[in-house]
């Protein structure tokens, strides 16, 4: 897969072995790095740098990292929940938790399967969950029409369910999520502390549109929580930022500071 997409990257803008920012989970550790960077130099990558997520996420939101207060950033991506207090192009104290977008999913599956004896698939469950997923009770109990196989006779079924189902359905994740975020918080220098209470809590990757998560998040940390525009990209748009300002953000990026 790297090879071909690090091909068409050669091709589109005629280079031999491009240079590759690569997103990485927090906490990752030298040997996991090594790993990484060897992967990619074999797909055809000159130089290789890695960013951690949360940082990443951080950049394509907008937030300015190098400055001295203290940022907070909640990345909801598919595998995995990255929360991260940043100050000075670091992250001071961060968090990484493998309760994401794709648990939501199969906890809507799981709970399909226990009360309503219908299976469905995880595209479908992901579909529910962007549709009518909420993390607090919407205004209106919406309804959405869904199709399964019936567990009992093997037969294609229609059945109607509601959003306050599926918050139930993925409110123990939910709950950990939230759990993580104040971890994190509790864990905050105080100096910096002080800094994200007047900035807020901003939620980046897909998990950030759940309906109401800033609100339940707001509600159990007491801080203003902020959803990125377009929260879908900010990983991605944090990487291209790097690397077209390479020289003033590689600081960044924890191989280049390893190398130092």
């Amino acid at each position: 897969m790297l090879k071909n997409l690090i091909s068409k990257v050669c091709q589109r803008y005629n280079v031999i072995r491009p240079r590759v920012v690569v997103g990485v989970p927090s906490g990752i550790t030298e040997v996991e790095e090594r790993a990484v960077e060897e992967s990619v130099i074999q797909a055809g990558a000159k130089e290789v740098y890695l960013i951690e997520e949360p940082m990443a996420a951080a950049i394509g939101a907008g937030l300015d990292v190098a400055e001295p207060s203290g940022s907070i950033i909640v990345d909801i991506g598919g595998g995995t929940t990255e929360v991260a207090v940043i100050s000075l192009g670091g992250i001071v104290v961060s968090n990484s938790l493998r309760v994401a977008g794709d648990e939501l999913d199969e906890d809507i599956v799981n709970y399909i399967k226990r009360e309503m004896n219908l299976a469905i698939g995880e595209t479908t469950a992901e579909q529910i969950k962007m549709q009518i997923g909420c993390a607090l009770p919407l205004m209106a109990d919406t309804p959405i029409e869904i199709r399964g196989r019936n567990l009992s006779n093997g037969l294609p079924r229609n059945m109607t369910i509601v959003s306050s189902q599926i918050q139930e359905a993925m409110a123990e994740s939910i709950f950990e999520i939230v759990e993580s975020v104040k971890q994190t918080l509790e864990r905050t220098p105080p100096e910096l502390a002080s800094d994200i209470m007047e900035k807020g809590i901003v939620l980046a990757g897909g998990g950030a549109l759940i309906q109401n998560l800033d609100k339940l998040l707001s509600l159990k940390t007491g801080m203003p929580v902020y959803i990125a525009e377009n929260p879908l990209d900010c990983v991605v748009k944090g990487t291209e930022k790097t690397i077209e300002d390479l020289e003033r953000l590689k600081s960044v990026l924890i191989n280049s500071r390893r190398r130092r």
